[in-house]
């Protein structure tokens, strides 16, 4: 036995040395593999950790994610009363029910902040009309105090003096519309608490100084506009209007408001996520406490009824207070998020699993030329007796140690390189099961090459027979399994076992190049025939012969060259999709929205070198005049078409307006005119003839009856428009739509509910910063408006995490599949070489030419590459557009359609040629070697 063993061991350290160049080969794909599957993982968590931030951080630039509120309640004592800095400050210990870790998780942004229902001026009464009713609410708001400045008085006291009236602070628009200033007294009249008063409160408050608003490069006047502009709206159960303003008090005014009895405010407390690190593992760790946080509160918080309005009572830092509501936005956004990280890892899917079937298949080509070099040993080892079990029992112990010790090496190499702290962690079943085909690889392919041949049956014609049936066999499943792949992936969209089928239709495309590859070269034969000379017809007479062996050669090709040609697709079309959503985001070079439509927007058009069009979207219940159908909350954007051809000349859309609803300059409105416009098809097709009528109500006049006579209907292509970007932003899905000169404007009264779009364009490079455009759209339409600007816009689409990292990985694996490729291809010419260099030297004996064995070298591996390159492209072209309802790559890019495929021609031609380049290097070089063979090495050859 010792002998024996030690004969063993002999023979296996001789095999080892024999095979060292494939088997270094081996591990190289097997570290490879594995240090994938640990370093890949943990860099697309940073990715995704990365985008979360990013929209989790734009999220709470424009609001908070998370907010608490509740309203205090002051009837519980005698007389009424509330602590507000108390309760304020209390407001932290909220977060305990959430649970240690989710806690940390979460920070207070600010002290919290309280609103008031708003309040009956009594006194100054305000200039204007008599039947006007003015409604103040009164507001503590410390996070305002960084975004305007007092240009009369001073802010509100926190500590108010003893003896003295709250204080309050009013915008320069308030101010002069309520007719006051620093120093003036403001009567106002609360409404009364049922069950608790049986007349309203009265306060007086003391206006301490008056403020302007600073403009800010976030969204912190979203949604409180009323702080700086007054606004004006009909009243709804009596004539006249309702003028509503805002002010600000000090952190007190509720204590000494509750003296007067005045009810409790509405308190809210916002909390910022932290979601530093592992974002997204943060933030679903986040948003199961956020499922029961409200019911925790209330059953940790509140207990009984509160004995004036019935309501659960609960107790806020010994603070009576009713039910506490959680105002969840983080779940939401995740649940978007999580949509969007689906399709791009779907996409991934794509490209890994190529990447695994090129490295798979370069490992089976490595192992099939190890045993091509092993062929006669292992012959030998055969005839004298040895056994299939030995023989692929003596190949495993020859792998499998270099196997192993490559994955573990691979493993640790990848660890090393993976970045910590991220939600992305190894994957090691899948570096496992890397290694584990790679090692049963070596015996499957042993055993398929050492066992024991067939007899030799009687009819040699049905050996065939059957050999053909199960070609065909094996080709119709193939396609049939690609087919129901494709099929199922367009219906029920992509998962872990449907991100394979593109290397099922890679193959499909390979299958049916071997069936057409002979015929075309049969073709080829034919005319070569009967040419003049035999270096044709010999090239592509071997080209055919060896068809069938390269198969394996062009597997590899035709999905490392449809691989890149597919990556290079979805890389340009999400390039050209994200310049067409920050269009679509801005409208113009940039944008400015303001709420409320502003009868002329201050100071607009002032800025020299740049063009602007303004755009007002009001709501409007309008009838048809055909058969009387009630169209309600009809979007109306009025607009003038000159202005907008001058801001975007080369669109349809203007073009479109431009003729048909231009006026001539100077024209008045006129309620008795129709007023053209163009409707939406979902407008038009309610109503298909006739004209729409609605009935407008202006303060002091009387009701006008405004008719709009539809000249044109808007166009899927209109309608995604970037001009209308801005403004149909702000519809709901569906509205219905209607765009009208902007004479209607002096016939529509002015509503709070709409909003004004100031479009601006610039007309060279000094106005085209960022900055100019920023300072030109906050003089037009003031420092509160929402200011977008699309280079900004379109950096911040190029910036995001899911973006960059799908480049990346797309960037990535193309290039391992061209590497994997390339040795696949290098070892697969090895392995056929053999065959080509004894044609070219029976040849030469017969006196053949240098420069003749060149071109038929040259010959034999033409045909390979143009096969590979018009598959690969054909299948880099193909896979997209088979797989389009799977491809939503409107979630990278925004707009308002799933972006145009875009194929990068450059690059596919790039790599049709760097792929033919790489074959006729590999002639070029067998025919150095060929030449460089001593005259006995050609006869032993031949």
């Amino acid at each position: 036995m010792k002998p024996s063993a030690a004969v063993t061991r002999r023979l296996i350290r001789k095999e080892t040395r024999g095979d060292l160049p494939l088997l270094v080969c081996l591990a190289v794909l097997v570290l490879v593999l594995t240090a994938l599957c640990a370093w890949a993982p943990a860099l697309a968590g940073r990715q995704e950790d990365r985008a979360l931030r990013q929209r989790v951080d734009a999220a709470q630039a424009e609001g908070p994610l998370i907010s608490l509120s509740t309203t205090a309640e002051i009837f519980n004592t005698a007389p009424p009363s509330v602590d507000m800095a108390a309760l304020l400050g209390a407001g932290r210990t909220l977060t305990e029910q959430l649970g240690g870790s989710a806690a940390r998780r979460l920070t207070f942004n600010g002290g919290g902040s309280y609103d008031y229902d708003p309040a009956s001026l009594i006194t100054p009464r305000p200039p204007g009309p008599a039947n006007t009713t003015t409604n103040l609410t009164v507001s503590y708001l410390p996070s305002a105090r960084a975004h305007l400045r007092y240009v009369s008085g001073h802010a509100p006291a926190d500590h108010t003096p003893l003896t003295t009236a709250p204080q309050i602070g009013l915008s320069q628009a308030t101010a002069q519309a309520l007719g006051v200033r620093a120093g003036s007294r403001l009567a106002l009249e609360f409404a009364k608490t049922p069950g608790a008063q049986n007349a309203p409160p009265h306060a007086e408050l003391l206006v301490s100084g008056i403020y302007r608003t600073t403009a800010t490069t976030d969204d912190f006047w979203t949604g409180r506009e009323t702080l700086d502009q007054p606004s004006r709206y009909p009243a709804e159960r009596s004539t006249g209007t309702v003028l509503a303003v805002q002010g600000l008090v000090g952190l007190d005014a509720a204590d000494l408001l509750a003296g007067a009895g005045v009810g409790g405010p509405r308190v809210t407390w916002q909390l910022r996520a932290d979601l530093s690190g592992a974002a997204l593992d943060k933030a679903r760790a986040l948003t199961g406490p956020l499922s029961h946080y409200g019911a925790d509160l209330s059953a940790a918080r509140c207990q009984g009824s509160d004995w004036v309005t019935g309501d659960i009572g609960c107790l806020v830092g010994g603070q009576a207070t009713q039910s506490l509501l959680v105002t969840d936005s983080l779940t939401p956004l995740l649940a978007a998020f999580t949509a969007q990280d689906q399709q791009a890892r779907a996409l991934a899917t794509y490209a890994v699993d190529a990447v695994a079937a090129v490295a798979l298949t370069t490992v089976a080509v490595s192992v099939r030329l190890l045993l091509r070099r092993r062929q006669a040993h292992l012959r030998l080892q055969r005839a004298r007796g040895a056994s299939t079990a030995r023989l692929v029992l003596l190949r495993c112990a020859v792998a499998w140690p270099v196997v192993l010790i490559a994955a573990l090496l691979g493993w640790a190499a990848g660890q090393a390189l993976a970045p910590t702290g991220t939600s992305g962690s190894p994957q090691p079943v899948p570096a496992a099961l890397a290694a584990a085909v790679v090692a049963l690889t070596v015996p499957l392919m042993t055993w398929l090459a050492v066992r024991e041949p067939r007899r030799p049956g009687r009819l040699r014609r049905s050996r065939r027979k059957t050999a053909v049936g199960r070609r065909v066999v094996l080709e119709l499943t193939v396609l049939l399994a690609a087919a129901a792949g494709v099929v199922a992936l367009r219906s029920q969209g992509p998962d872990g076992i449907l991100g394979a089928v593109p290397v099922l239709v890679a193959l499909a495309v390979v299958l049916i190049l071997l069936r057409l590859y002979p015929l075309v070269l049969r073709l080829v034969l034919r005319q070569t025939r009967r040419g003049r000379g035999a270096v044709g017809f010999v090239g592509a007479a071997r080209a055919a012969h060896d068809a069938p062996a390269t198969g394996l050669a062009l597997f590899v090709l035709v999905l490392t060259l449809g691989t890149a040609v597919f990556g290079g697709l979805v890389h340009r079309t999400i390039d050209d999709g994200l310049a067409t959503g920050a269009a679509w985001t801005t409208g113009a070079d940039a944008s400015a929205t303001t709420a409320g439509t502003a009868t002329t927007p201050p100071g607009a058009g002032t800025t020299t070198g740049i063009r602007t069009a303004v755009q007002r979207l009001y709501t409007l219940d309008m009838v048809g005049q055909t058969d009387g159908a009630v169209f309600s909350q009809v979007a109306v954007i009025t607009l003038d078409p000159r202005q907008l051809a001058a801001v975007a000349p080369e669109s349809p859309l203007a073009d479109a307006l431009l003729s048909r609803l231009t006026t001539p300059p100077g024209t008045r409105a006129d309620a008795n005119v129709p007023l053209p416009s163009f409707v939406s098809p979902d407008l038009r097709a309610r109503e298909r003839t006739g004209d729409f009528t609605s009935t407008v109500v202006t303060q002091g006049k009387p009701p006008v009856n405004l008719t709009f006579e539809p000249v044109g209907t808007l166009t899927a292509a209109n309608l995604r428009d970037s001009l209308l970007g801005p403004v149909t932003a702000q519809l709901a899905p569906g509205t219905p739509m209607l765009i009208t000169t902007a004479t209607a404007e002096d016939l529509i009264p002015q509503q709070s509910s709409g909003s004004t779009v100031l479009l601006l364009k610039t007309e060279g490079p000094a106005t085209a910063e960022p900055a100019a455009l920023r300072s030109a759209a906050a003089k037009a339409l003031g420092p509160l408006a929402r200011i977008r600007v699309r280079s900004e816009t379109l950096n911040s689409l190029r910036t995001d995490g899911l973006t960059q990292g799908l480049g990346t990985l797309y960037t990535t694996t193309s290039l391992l599949a061209a590497l994997s490729g390339l040795l696949a291809l290098a070892l697969e010419l090895t392995l056929t070489s053999h065959e080509r260099g004894r044609t070219t030297s029976y040849l030469r004996t017969l006196g053949l030419g240098g420069k003749e064995a060149g071109a038929i070298h040259f010959l034999q591996l033409l045909p390979l590459a143009v096969a590979s390159a018009v598959g690969g492209t054909l299948l880099g072209l193909l896979e997209p557009r088979l797989m389009a309802g799977t491809l939503d790559l409107r979630q990278f890019t925004g707009g308002p359609a799933q972006p145009a495929l875009r194929t990068d021609y450059s690059l596919t031609l790039a790599l049709v040629a760097g792929v033919t380049a790489l074959i006729l290097a590999a002639a070029a070089t067998e025919t150095v070697l060929a030449r460089r063979r001593q005259l006995g090495a050609v006869l032993r050859l031949t």
